[in-house]
C-alpha cells in the first residue's frame, strides 16, 4: 500500500492556497535524500516556504517535493522526499497537520494465502446523535466528544 503523505500533504497545501494563506513545511534535513541549503537549518530541521511568489516550478509528487528557489539571494534546486516531511501548516495561522511515522505495510498477500492484517480495526466511532455504532466487542458509548477505539 502507497503512503497517505503525499495525498494528504497536496490536498493541504491546495486548501492553504485556497484560503489565501501561505503554506510552509518542516523538513527534516537528516533524512537521505534531502537537498536544502544547510546554513538554515537548525536542529536537524528547516522551514521552508511554499508561497506561489516563494517558489518556482514547484512539483509535489509521490516520491518528493520539488521546486527552485532564492537563498541569501542565491538560486537553488530544493528536493524533500516525502519521508522527510514533517508538517505542513499556513504561516499565518499555524493550521496544518504534523506527520507521524508512517508503519511500513506488507506487500500484498499471495492469491491462496490468507490476507495479512495491515492495520488496526476502528470501532466505536460516534456519530453526530453521540451514539457509537455497537457490536458484540464494543463497550457502550461514552457521551461527549466522539473518539475512536483501536481493536485487535
Amino acid at each position: 500500500m502507497q503512503s497517505s503523505r503525499p495525498y494528504i500533504a497536496r490536498a493541504l497545501y491546495q486548501w492553504l492556497l485556497d484560503n489565501e494563506l501561505t503554506p510552509y513545511i518542516v523538513v527534516d534535513a537528516e533524512q537521505p535524500g534531502v537537498e536544502v541549503p544547510r546554513q538554515f537549518v537548525q536542529n536537524g530541521q528547516i522551514v521552508l516556504n511554499l508561497g506561489v511568489t516563494a517558489v518556482r516550478d514547484l512539483s509535489l509528487e509521490n516520491e518528493a517535493i520539488v521546486f527552485s528557489a532564492r537563498f541569501g539571494g542565491q538560486p537553488m534546486q530544493v528536493m524533500v522526499p516525502m519521508e522527510a516531511l514533517i508538517a505542513i501548516y499556513a504561516r499565518e495561522n499555524g493550521v496544518g497537520m504534523v506527520f507521524g511515522h508512517e508503519p511500513v505495510m506488507p506487500a500484498t498477500a499471495e492469491p491462496d494465502e490468507p490476507e495479512a492484517e495491515t492495520g488496526p480495526a476502528l470501532s466505536g466511532v460516534e456519530g453526530p446523535g453521540g451514539d457509537a455504532e455497537e457490536d458484540e466487542r464494543s463497550e457502550p458509548a461514552r457521551k461527549g466528544r466522539p473518539s475512536l477505539r483501536v481493536v485487535k
